[in-house]
């Protein structure tokens, strides 16, 4: 696998990160700020900022940001982690990339319904992704992006699709291959996302990821991939 490609499937996966800022109150200096985020179909950060937030603020001035990611636990100098270098631009709440975000973030439209909250898609230039001793590859902003698809416009019909006629094969995967059980009301399974890459379940309190063997460019090849993934679970 490409660095490239492991880079947007470890981004893909993660929920929350730090994101540094240009800061006008101190002239300059970086600013970091915990965010949640979500990938969109095109691998872009994607964040709600609230107008009163100091990130925001910066953001307001100067567009240039970076968003470190990375596996929390254990030695963080020997996990892997990610910094994405971007230009965090605007998005309209109804944009596809906004309502993702809004299936991934419990709680989000909440926040939205508020009034003072918008979103912004940061949009890679590069990307320094370390997996650990000697694995350092800068990716550039382009390399990192998913080859062209169609799965933005059907993103919404297939999770119509697999969470109304196919949550038993959700609830399958959540259990086998993620180790989280999804029986009963309060533990159910839902599709929340799909993309190129792989797809994303709200199960058990969480979001998991589970990517796909290779990528997917339009709904029969996800489709495929569902079905492969599926029969992997059972023959577990």
């Amino acid at each position: 696998m490409s660095a490239a490609r492991e880079a947007r499937l470890f981004l893909r996966a993660r929920r929350a990160g730090a994101l540094a800022t240009v800061s006008v109150r101190m002239g300059g200096y970086p600013f970091g700020s915990a965010v949640p985020f979500a990938a969109d179909h095109d691998a872009r950060p994607v964040v709600l900022v609230s107008a009163l937030a100091e990130h925001t603020r910066n953001l307001a001035a100067d567009a240039r940001a970076s968003l470190l990611v990375q596996d929390a636990t254990g030695d963080v100098q020997a996990a892997a982690r990610l910094t994405l270098v971007g230009d965090a631009v605007p998005l309209p709440p109804d944009d596809p990339a906004a309502r993702r975000y809004l299936r991934m973030v419990s709680g989000a439209d909440r926040l939205l319904a508020l009034g003072d909250f918008s979103f912004r898609a940061i949009v890679p230039r590069a990307a320094l992704f370390v997996r650990g001793f000697g694995r350092i590859d800068w990716v550039d902003g382009a390399a990192l992006a998913p080859p062209p698809n169609a799965l933005a416009g059907a993103e919404e019909e297939i999770l119509a699709h697999m969470n109304g006629d196919h949550a038993d094969a959700l609830r399958l995967c959540c259990a086998a291959l993620a180790g989280v059980a999804t029986e009963g009301i309060e533990y159910g399974a839902a599709m929340v996302g799909v993309d190129c890459d792989g797809f994303d379940v709200r199960a058990g309190g969480r979001v998991l990821r589970f990517d796909f063997d290779a990528p997917a460019l339009d709904a029969g090849a996800v489709r495929a991939a569902l079905v492969a993934l599926a029969a992997r679970a059972r023959g577990r």
